[in-house]
């Protein structure tokens, strides 16, 4: 079996520019990517909340935190939406 038919059978295809696997390659980093935003600023928002109930006075990072997850899911929701309408 040539290396050909193994990358046609795994179901990868070819990522030569303008294929539909490359853009779908692009789409899938740019999901991974903002999923990964997303978690990272839902664990630092929730951390720092808790830090803000045990007393500390870190009350500007828990906000902070917060705006910059709504902002990420918001743009997170928008490209998808934008994404499907097309």
């Amino acid at each position: 079996m040539s290396l050909r038919e193994k990358i046609g059978a795994s179901g990868t295809g070819e990522l030569r520019p303008g294929t539909r696997q490359r853009a779908q390659l692009r789409v899938r980093i740019a999901d991974i990517a903002w999923t990964a935003t997303c978690v990272v600023l839902a664990l630092w928002a929730v951390w720092s909340s808790v830090g803000v109930a045990r007393g500390a006075t870190a009350w500007a990072y828990c906000a902070v935190a917060w705006v910059l997850l709504a902002v990420a899911l918001w743009t997170r929701v928008n490209a998808v939406r934008h994404r499907t309408r097309i």
